[in-house]
């Protein structure tokens, strides 16, 4: 007989956990196979320093140039439809966020019911960095952040240790890795899929985590004052007044991850945070399908492609912009990343009908 929870470990190359197209079909059709038994829920975990660092978007690049955009618009498509069944499964989902969080592993992860960081949980949605967007319907879960929080996390890339995460929402439950393999056998022996049960076994190793003083939990007022500003270039401009002596290293590392990021990158995902605040998570990953189609096709940008070379292929980190300057990036070419591809193959994401609409965020200062 099967255990009511299953566990899946996401898989691991030679140097990290990522998501592969073949993996993530396999784990959307098991998910959405057991989405409406009532005795199934799961657990994710990684493996070894890693729960999951996202997708491997080198891969979906390299296949682009060497065949077609359709590549990365099925691994997406499979993606995203995962992420959907995830944020509205009935059932309980754990993730044990042991290692790196980041991309893909945040969309199987921080749209399911618990999240379990620890001490060495490192979270961060590094998109903007590799002329990509926060995707996997981060514009849901980043726009019910705290303030402006999520526009900070979003543009910035900023990592979050596992005290952050609870403190802004993104993790349910914070267990100290000492204590980690306990809850591990613990989850092990339930014998039920009710989720407040599942709720006591973990609320059994939790810890209430101090955020560290130099967090930038702990500089709410500035983030909301700056990231709270219309566009990419007022949150710019109001970074550098809030230090003139660039003393301030929070504020001096924000500015310098915003100036090396991907112009185009910096503008749709700012727009597609501030649309996510009044979507359901199936609006926003129906859009942010359209838009990461437009990346792939190269319509507007070719961002994405100069993004992966230089930072996960050549790794000489210099990565060439086009167009370079925020000025140059028009509101009228943002509007068309959230618009229908024109291609006769093409479609939107179609989502099945469910009956949830994504998990709250509920932020533990």
């Amino acid at each position: 007989m099967l255990s009511p929870l299953q566990w899946y470990v996401c898989k691991r190359d030679s140097r990290r956990v990522l998501l592969v197209l073949d993996h993530t079909a396999v784990v959307a059709t098991t998910a959405f196979s057991m989405a409406e038994d009532r005795s199934f829920g799961f657990i994710f975990q990684g493996k070894g320093r890693a729960f999951c660092a996202g997708g491997d978007v080198a891969e979906v690049a390299q296949s682009i140039n060497n065949d077609t955009w359709k590549y990365g618009a099925d691994f997406f498509h499979t993606e995203f439809l995962l992420n959907y069944i995830i944020a509205t499964y009935s059932k309980p989902q754990v993730s044990l966020l042991t290692g790196i969080v980041m991309g893909g592993g945040a969309g199987v992860s921080i749209h399911g019911r618990f999240r379990v960081a620890t001490e060495n949980t490192v979270f961060a949605m590094p998109e903007t960095a590799l002329g990509l967007f926060p995707d996997i319907g981060a514009s849901y879960f980043l726009s019910r952040l705290p303030g402006f929080y999520g526009e900070y996390v979003g543009l910035t890339g900023a990592r979050l240790d596992g005290a952050e995460m609870l403190a802004c929402g993104l993790a349910t439950h914070f267990v100290p890795l000492n204590r980690m393999s306990l809850l591990e056998e613990s989850l092990k022996k339930v014998d039920t899929s009710d989720p407040f049960a599942i709720c006591g076994i973990i609320d059994q190793f939790s810890q209430q985590p101090s955020v560290k003083g130099s967090s930038a939990m702990n500089r709410m007022e500035i983030i909301n004052r700056c990231f709270s500003k219309r566009t990419v270039e007022e949150i710019i401009s109001a970074l550098e007044q809030e230090a003139p002596s660039m003393a301030d290293k929070l504020v001096t590392a924000a500015i310098h991850s915003l100036r090396k990021a991907s112009p185009t990158s910096l503008k749709i995902s700012l727009a597609s945070i501030r649309e996510g605040r009044l979507q359901t998570v199936g609006e926003c990953l129906r859009r942010e399908y359209r838009m990461v189609c437009h990346v792939m096709r190269g319509d507007f940008s070719r961002d994405f492609f100069e993004g992966c070379r230089a930072i996960l292929v050549d790794k000489d980190r210099n990565p060439k912009w086009m167009p370079p300057t925020l000025d140059k990036v028009h509101d009228g070419v943002v509007a068309k990343y959230f618009s229908k591809v024109d291609d006769p193959q093409w479609e939107d994401l179609n989502l099945p009908t469910r009956p949830s609409h994504g998990r709250r965020i509920v932020p533990k200062l």
